[in-house]
């Protein structure tokens, strides 16, 4: 047994035509604890991570934020860290840090997988 409490969040992806803080928002709305977003600098559609998140922590007031991985090849560790420490001062303590490590080509599915029937944050269907 462990005293930790379960928590439940939302798995956004950046996608710069999509209303990203404002999901946010409806995330904590909906009463949500946490957001995690896609690190993924090499993808020309998203917007940059961490600065995301940052908009995300300074937007909301109890979400917590995590990159859903971050990708250490392709961030130096040492301002990786120094953003890291920096949105979580600035936040309250609602940041968490989550490290990985591919490269892009292997980090692409070989075939497609079957779409999602559940219901996404604004209840349309994938």
């Amino acid at each position: 047994m462990h005293d930790r409490q379960i928590t439940f969040g939302y798995f956004l992806i950046p996608n710069a035509d999509d209303p990203l803080v404002e999901t946010a928002q409806r995330v904590e709305a909906l009463g949500l604890d946490h957001v995690a977003v896609q690190d993924h600098p090499y993808q020309r559609r998203y917007v940059d991570t961490w600065s995301l998140m940052a908009m995300i922590a300074a937007s909301t007031t109890t979400l917590r934020v995590f990159p859903d991985v971050a990708n250490l090849p392709l961030r130096p560790p040492a301002v990786m860290a120094k953003a890291a420490a920096t949105i979580d001062l600035l936040s309250g303590g609602r940041f968490e840090l989550g490290l990985g490590s591919t490269s892009p080509a292997r980090s692409r599915p070989a075939s497609r997988t079957a779409r999602s029937t559940a219901p996404s944050i604004d209840g349309s269907t994938t």
